[in-house]
Order: structure tokens, then sequence, then C-alpha cells
């Protein structure tokens, strides 16, 4: 190759290199988020022990650029008060602009909070009350996967992707006498819950209004249950008998045509979908899954005489199949 050809190849590659580095991305600003940090007894001592954390939503009333309102009300107020914790706890304050408590800030501080301290990954545990309590419902359900567990107080939410906390322990609180957000807000959340995850459970106080906050931070009874909880993980059962499989076998669709095919080899249940096979581990004889470590389960469904109809695929989005033969 002459000189001039090399030159001329060298400067195209150099075009082709600028013009493939301006090409413009998806990118998102997240604000700062301001928070009370309390690191418990042992922490700087022990640098080798990772620890639980409990990140803690306040309510409408302390929102603000002073600090020190967060210490109103739940866990900050009673570490004020001198009460010790075996957790790192992380409470953030909302701008007075805000309404309700931004799901992408609060996620962005705790992929922030789990980078800068030694934190326990399968140990952390949300709560809030009021607005924190509509915070805890709405970060729980867009982030099933980074908790261990979770405790909305007297708040609120969207039902339609409830089922997301199917594998979360939900322990929520509120007041019988409730004027601003009434109990059926907690009722409505909880009972829509339980179809999906029948060990969650709703503690009503019955002569308690708003302030359904004060009795629940203060019973030590919660945080014993919280230091109980790990995050979830799917567990491979031994006892199922491998010729359910066979019941299972078959093609399936989806609603929007997609086709999934199971069959079974060496005692395994195996999907192929979009040239790629799985193999689905069984948790249960209807609950079945991939990888222990993903919110990822396939439940099957039977109709009349034990019939399999088809199966529901919950991740990100649930979807559903009918067995067509």
């Amino acid at each position: 190759m002459n000189k001039e050809l090399l030159k001329f190849v060298i400067c195209y590659l150099a075009l082709v290199s600028l013009h493939a580095e301006a090409q413009q991305t998806h990118e998102q600003y997240i604000r700062p988020v301001n928070y009370l940090l309390y690191l418990p007894d042992g922490y700087l001592q022990d640098t080798l022990k990772k620890w639980p954390l409990l990140l803690f939503l306040h309510g409408s009333g302390e929102r603000g650029d002073d600090l020190e309102k967060v210490k109103t009300h739940g866990p900050p107020k009673l570490i004020a008060q001198g009460k010790k914790f075996p957790f790192i706890v992380v409470s953030p304050q909302a701008t007075p602009q805000e309404k309700g408590w931004s799901t992408a800030d609060l996620y962005a501080l705790l992929q922030n909070c789990k980078q800068k301290y030694r934190v326990d990954p399968d140990r952390i545990y949300l709560t809030g009350l009021s607005m924190g309590g509509f915070g805890t419902w709405s970060l729980g359900i867009e982030h099933p996967e980074e908790f261990a567990a979770i405790v909305p107080i007297c708040g609120g939410g969207d039902t339609t992707d409830i089922w997301k906390l199917r594998n979360t322990p939900v322990w929520c609180f509120h007041g019988a006498k409730d004027k601003n957000v009434p109990l059926a807000f907690s009722q409505k959340m909880i009972s829509a819950l339980q179809a999906y995850n029948p060990s969650a459970k709703l503690t009503i106080y019955p002569e308690a209004e708003h302030d359904s906050w004060t009795s629940t931070y203060n019973n030590e009874s919660l945080y014993e249950w919280l230091l109980m909880q790990k995050k979830f993980e799917y567990a491979q059962s031994t006892t199922i008998n491998s010729k359910i499989f066979k019941k299972y076998s078959g093609t399936y669709v989806g609603l929007d045509k997609d086709t999934v095919v199971l069959q079974v080899k060496e005692n395994m249940l195996l999907a192929l979908h979009q040239n790629k096979t799985f193999t689905l581990l069984p948790a249960s004889e209807t609950v079945f899954f991939i990888d222990k470590h993903e919110p990822v389960d396939i439940r099957f469904a039977t109709g009349a005489a034990g019939k399999v109809t088809g199966f529901i695929v919950y991740e990100n989005k649930r979807i559903t199949y009918r067995k067509i033969q």
C-alpha cells in the first residue's frame, strides 16, 4: 500500500471513529440526595464485617433542606434520643417541591450506599411513614430485587404490579381512625398482595389516627422480625417426581404469538425459546425458576381433571402463555 493510500485509509477510519463517537446515548440525571447516616457500634472497628441496612422514608412534613427535620419521627428520632440499632440507617430528605418520593433518586442513593458502606446485600430493609409509606410501596414494587423485607406505615399505592412483591416479606401498619390516609389504602394493598404472597400481613391499631408510626417504631419485635429476613432466593425442590415434567411438556403460545416449547430430557424440564434452551428448576410442583438469584419464575395453571392449561412468566412484566398442544 503506497503512502497516499495509507493516509487516506487512516483519515477515513478517523472520520468513521468520530462519527461513531458522536452518536447520542440515553442518559439520566439523578439529583444529589441529602441524608442522615447512622453507623452501628462496631462498624468502624470491624473493617471486614458487612452490615444490614435500613432505608427510612419520612413523611410530607419533613420535606425541606434542613436535615434536622428528618429526626422528627421514626428511627432518626430514636437514634437522636440515644437508641442503638444493629443496622446502618440511611434516612434521606425529600425537597420541599416533591409531592412524593422519587424512586429513581432513592434507587440511585441505595446503589451509592452499597458501594460506599459495607452493606450486606442480602439484608437491606425498607420502611417509611405516610408519604414515606407510599414511597415504600412504590420503591419496593419497582425494585423488589433490592429488599429483604419492606414495612410500609399508613401508606398506599398502585396494585397493578404488586405481584412483584410475591416473594418479599411485607409487614404493613395502619391506624383504624386515620383520616389523613384511610385504613382502606393499606387494606387494598395487602388484600391484592396476599393473592400472590399469603404471608404479607397488616397490623391495625384500633384507636390510632394518622400516627401509627410511633407505636410501630417503638416495638422491638419489628426490628427482630426484620433481622430474621434475608433476600429471597429460589430453592430447588428435591422431592418433585420427575414424571410430573411430562405433564408440562408441550407447546405454549403467548398473546403476541410468542412460542415456547417445553420438553423433558434426562429427567429435566427444558424450555426452548427463540433459539435458546433453559433448564426449568422446580421450586414446587407448580413453580419453576431458572436462576435462584433472579426474580423470575414460571407458574403453571391447571384446569379440570388436572389438565395443564398454560403458565405465567413473572419477570419485569407478567406474561401469560396457553398450552396449544
